[in-house]
């Protein structure tokens, strides 16, 4: 086949990347984001662990360093809605500024994400949203998930402190978004915050934390995953001061015949989502395989204990999943809809990328009973592994792997704590079209090449980035010792140090998807 039928064949996928989140949310539910946590005895080093995929090409591709500041009495933090903003040439947020609030003196650094995701105190954040009852969402509140994101990593240093505060936020200024978990970690242990709205026109918020086990693991996948809460067990579990009265009032929950279940009262669609369930199965089967969790299963427990330590190369590996070596797996059965409407499994091989639902064949890849989808996705915008460490100072024992576009096609780099700059590329918007100084960009053509004869190609790229990425890794422990040397002698220097890491890495791995990218164009020319 020549180029340019080849091109004409990428351009569905081209298409369909700029158009497909003109609405976040399809039937009531958002295509987004998945987030693993982990405790501190369940990892091979004793760090802290969350994580995010923001999945969509909606969000913001831009990342960079915002550092500490100091502000003038009577300063505000303002607040924004975000809208789809259909005027530039890919899907993207505009924000409309709704409000402000009272801005501290002082604040922390942190690494500003779309969803901010790790402070200079080593608090860290994942996110993954839910949705809830429609009736609960309200417009009157000031606070969205990303604007609490940032505002807890600016205030706060530990995970309790940022739920605490949340809490206190929200019931002044209120929520202004879907339901959503926040993963909080710090460098002691590792929180799931669940949000929902207080209902039309009212300020407020109802939401329930709970900690995750020190040696267990624990996953949101877009449900909501709170059940039972025991707010008597502070070391476990808190909620806001509504959270049994609005159940009752609103009919959600009958105390005289049920327990209490914050997932059952507050996001009952989200649970019947298998685009959620086999996410939060595959997880759970992949860290332990020995409980023999069912596939089909509409409730899994909260966390559980993993068979062996979790690594970071397991993190890596299941962010790549696409359900390979079961019944799910995509690259041997291809899900459709049949002539009555009903997910069945096809043995026809999909030559294609192995999680993406195909038109074509009228795969019903999105939310609801019927749907479901793998955790690696093509629309992913950047994904992050989380490190905590507590027997290293806060610069160094911060470290977030961060990766760009889908995971399946990428590699995480180092940014820590005290890392104060990114590459120019990690800084480049690329909602405005192709550009060759978005390191987005770099991986996101790459990744759709490959995508077109995902069974050969991923080949190719993971025989780049694989060395790489156990090169990254293995180098880790004996870089983080020389800087600590510098940091006993020179803090300034050492955080200089962690910077040029971070630069060296990420313009190397821009570099090297570029062409790759070139590449696989070259190495394929006449073979499609």
């Amino acid at each position: 086949m020549n180029k340019f039928v080849f091109i004409l064949l990428l351009f569905p996928f081209f298409s369909e990347a700029q158009t497909a989140d003109k609405s976040d949310w399809q039937g009531g539910f958002p295509e987004a984001c998945t987030s693993i946590t982990v405790g501190k005895f369940a990892t091979f080093d004793g760090s802290v662990m969350t994580s995010h995929t923001d999945d969509s090409h909606r969000t913001r591709s831009w990342i960079d360093i915002v550092p500490p500041k100091k502000y003038k009495e009577g300063s505000i933090s303002k607040m924004y809605k975000r809208v789809a903003d259909n005027s530039r040439p890919m899907p993207a947020y505009a924000n409309i500024e709704i409000g402000s609030i009272p801005q501290v003196s002082e604040t922390n650094g942190f690494i500003n994400t779309a969803y901010p995701s790790m402070n200079d105190k080593q608090l860290a954040m994942g996110e993954s949203t839910f949705g809830g009852r429609e009736e609960l969402q309200s417009d009157s509140g000031l606070i969205d998930c990303q604007r609490l994101c940032l505002i807890l990593l600016e205030r706060c240093e530990t995970a309790r402190e940022a739920i605490a505060l949340s809490g206190e936020l929200l019931e002044k200024y209120g929520w202004n978004d879907f339901g959503e978990c926040l993963t909080i970690s710090d460098p002691k242990e590792v929180w799931h915050l669940e949000i929902v709205g207080p209902g039309a026109g009212k300020v407020g918020a109802i939401w329930a934390a709970q900690r995750v086990p020190d040696n267990h693991v624990s996953v949101n996948a877009n449900a909501s995953t709170i059940k039972e809460i025991d707010l008597e067990n502070a070391d476990f579990f808190m909620a806001s001061n509504n959270v049994y009265q609005v159940a009752r009032d609103k009919g959600y929950w009958n105390p005289e015949k049920e327990i209490f279940r914050f997932n059952y009262a507050y996001a009952p669609e989200s649970r019947t989502s298998m685009a959620s369930r086999r996410r939060e199965w595959r997880v759970f089967d992949l860290m332990a395989p020995s409980l023999k969790l069912d596939p089909n299963a509409s409730d899994y427990p909260f966390s559980v204990k993993p068979d062996t330590l979790v690594t970071l190369p397991k993190m890596v590996r299941i962010f790549k999943d696409y359900y390979e070596g079961t019944e799910f797996d995509v690259r041997k059965n291809m899900r459709v809809m049949d002539e009555n409407g009903k997910s069945i499994l096809s043995p026809m091989a999909n030559p294609h990328m192995p999680y993406d639902e195909l038109k074509l064949h009228r795969i019903n890849g999105g939310w609801g009973e019927l749907g479901e989808r793998t955790i690696a996705r093509w629309y992913t915008m950047y994904g992050t592994i989380i490190q905590s460490r507590d027997w290293l100072p806060n610069m160094i024992g911060g470290v977030e792997w961060l990766a760009m576009d889908n995971m399946a096609s990428s590699i995480y780099i180092p940014v820590y704590a005290g890392t104060t700059d990114l590459p120019k590329s990690y800084k480049t918007c690329g909602r405005d079209g192709f550009t060759y100084e978005s390191a987005w960009w770099a991986f996101n053509r790459m990744g759709t090449l490959a995508a077109q004869r995902w069974g050969d190609m991923h080949k190719d790229v993971d025989a780049l980035f694989v060395p790489m990425q156990q090169e990254l890794f293995a180098n880790t422990g004996a870089f983080e010792k020389e800087v600590l040397e510098i940091y006993t002698k020179n803090p300034k220097k050492a955080q200089e140090k962690l910077t040029e890491h971070t630069l060296f890495w990420g313009n190397k791995v821009v570099d090297a998807a570029w062409k790759m990218g070139n590449d696989l164009w070259t190495k394929y020319d006449e073979k499609f």
